[in-house]
C-alpha cells in the first residue's frame, strides 16, 4: 500500500483552531523553527557568545536537541499524518494535539534550563512525549495488524527504541548509567535512518512513478522485494550492532553492505528523471546522503584517519534526516494544506543551502585550518535553510485550507 498521505476518510470535522486542525501543522512548525533555532544555539554556544544554563556536556546537549527535539517533531508530524490514511482512524486534533504540543514543549524547556532543574525531574517531564504519541497512535495502527500485519505497527516498535535511546541518555545523565549517553545518542540516529529506509521505499519510488507517468517519462521507477528486504535489514542489522559493539568492523561491514543495497535501490528509483521537480529530487538527494553516509561510516569503521567518524556521521544527521524532513515536511504541507505540489521558490532554494551546509560539515573535519569556519558556515547555512521553510510555510499552517476542508 503506497502512502498518499491524503485526508482521511474519518476526517469530517477540523479544529476551530486551524493549527490544532492535524498533526503536521504543529509539529512540522515547531520541527522548522527549532531546527533552526537549536543550531544556531549551538554555534553561539561554540562561539563563546552564549552560555546555557543546561547541565549536559555540551556535545551530548546538542546531539540530543538535534535527535529527540528537532528530528522527533518532524517524525511526529509525519506519523500524526500518515497513520489516518494508512488506518482510516480519525487524526489526532483539538486538545490531544494540543497536549502532545505542550509536552514536547516542555521537554525542550527542561532540557534548555536543567542546571537549574532536578535531573529526574529533566528526565521525566522528556521522557514522557514519545510513550504518549505511541500511546495515541497505538490503537489504530494495533487494530490494522489483522489487516496489513505488522507492515505500519512497526512503526511502534520503532518509537519504542527511539524511546529506548532517550532513556540512555538520562540514565547517564542521572549518573545511573555512566557513558550510556553516546550510545543512546547512537541508537536514535539508527532509529532514524531505519524509519527513512522503510519510509523512503514506500513514497520515493510511488511518488516518482505518479510524476513520470503524467509526463510520459519512462521507464518507471521499479522496486524489488528481495532488495527493498535486504536494504531494510541491513539497517536494522546496524542498530543492533552499534548498540552491542560501537563504531569498529563489523558496523563497518555492515554499513558497506547497506550503502550497496540502499544505493542499487536508489539507482531503480531513477533520480536522474526527477531534475525539473524539486519535490520529487530532493527526496532521491536525502536518500543519496543516507547511501554517502552509510559509505563514509563503512570507510571510518576501517581507517579513521582517511574518513572521521564525525564526518559519516554528519552525512547521516545534517545530510541524510535534515534533508528527508525537510523534504516530507515541505511536500505533505502543501497537499494537507490544499495547494498544487509545487515548491516554492525560498523552498526550492532551502533545499539548496542545507545541501551546501551538511556538505561543509562532511568537509569540515578534513579541512585541517579550515575547520572551524566550515564548521561554523555549515551551522549558519543549516539554520537558515529551516528557517526559510518555516517562514514560507508558517501562513500555511496557521491559516485554514483555502478550499474550507478540515486540515
Amino acid at each position: 500500500m503506497a502512502v498518499d498521505l491524503s485526508a482521511s476518510p474519518a476526517a469530517k470535522a477540523g479544529s476551530p483552531v486551524p493549527l490544532l486542525a492535524y498533526g503536521f501543522r504543529p509539529f512540522f512548525l515547531l520541527a522548522g523553527a527549532y531546527g533552526a533555532l537549536a543550531i544556531l544555539a549551538w554555534v553561539c554556544i561554540l562561539s563563546g557568545e552564549l552560555r546555557l544554563p543546561a547541565s549536559w556536556p555540551l556535545p551530548l546537549w546538542h546531539g540530543h536537541e538535534m535527535v529527540f527535539g528537532f528530528a522527533v517533531a518532524g517524525i511526529t508530524g509525519f506519523l500524526l499524518t500518515a497513520v489516518p490514511s494508512w488506518t482510516g482512524a480519525a487524526p489526532v486534533r483539538g486538545a490531544t494535539l494540543l497536549f502532545l504540543v505542550l509536552l514536547w514543549v516542555a521537554g525542550r524547556l527542561a532540557f534548555w534550563g536543567s542546571a537549574a532543574l532536578p535531573a529526574p525531574f529533566v528526565a521525566a517531564v522528556d521522557l514522557a512525549f514519545l510513550p504518549c504519541l505511541a500511546g495515541v497512535l497505538g490503537r489504530s495502527l494495533i487494530a490494522q495488524i489483522s489487516v496489513s500485519g505488522f507492515r505500519n505497527a512497526v512503526f511502534l516498535v520503532l518509537l519504542a527504541a527511539l524511546w529506548t535511546g532517550n532513556l540512555l541518555t538520562h540514565l547517564d545523565g542521572l549518573g545511573i548509567v555512566p557513558g550510556a549517553a553516546l550510545p543512546g545518542l547512537h541508537l536514535g540516529i539508527d532509529v532514524l535512518l531505519l524509519a527513512i529506509t522503510i519510509v523512503g521505499g514506500r513514497i520515493v519510488p510511488n511518488f516518482t512513478a505518479n510524476v513520470l507517468r503524467k509526463t510520459g517519462v519512462s521507464p518507471l521507477p521499479r522496486s524489488v522485494p528481495a532488495l527493498d528486504a535486504a536494504a531494510i535489514l541491513s539497517m536494522a542489522a546496524i542498530l543492533v550492532l552499534d548498540l552491542l559493539f560501537g563504531s569498529g568492523p563489523i558496523s563497518a561491514a555492515a554499513a558497506i553492505f547497506a550503502a550497496c543495497t540502499n544505493g542499487l535501490r536508489l539507482w531503480l528509483w531513477r533520480p536522474l528523471a526527477t531534475i525539473r521537480a524539486p519535490l520529487l529530487w530532493v527526496l532521491h538527494l536525502g536518500y543519496a546522503w543516507l547511501v554517502l553516509g552509510l559509505a563514509l561510516k563503512g570507510i571510518a569503521g576501517f581507517a579513521d584517519t582517511a574518513v572521521p567518524p564525525s564526518a559519516a556521521l554528519h552525512a547521516l544527521t545534517a545530510g541524510a534526516i535534515g534533508t528527508m524532513l525537510l523534504a516530507v515536511m515541505s511536500r505533505v504541507a502543501l497537499g494537507h494544506t490544499g495547494r498544487p505540489l509545487i515548491a516554492p521558490r525560498l523552498v526550492v532554494a532551502a533545499y539548496g543551502v542545507l545541501t551546501l551546509a551538511a556538505a561543509l560539515r562532511v568537509a569540515a573535519p578534513l579541512a585541517m585550518d579550515a575547520t572551524s569556519a566550515l564548521f561554523f558556515a555549515s551551522g549558519i547555512l543549516w539554520a537558515t535553510a529551516m528557517a526559510l521553510f518555516t517562514a514560507v510555510y508558517a501562513p500555511m499552517l496557521l491559516r485554514p485550507r483555502p478550499d474550507g476542508n478540515p486540515g
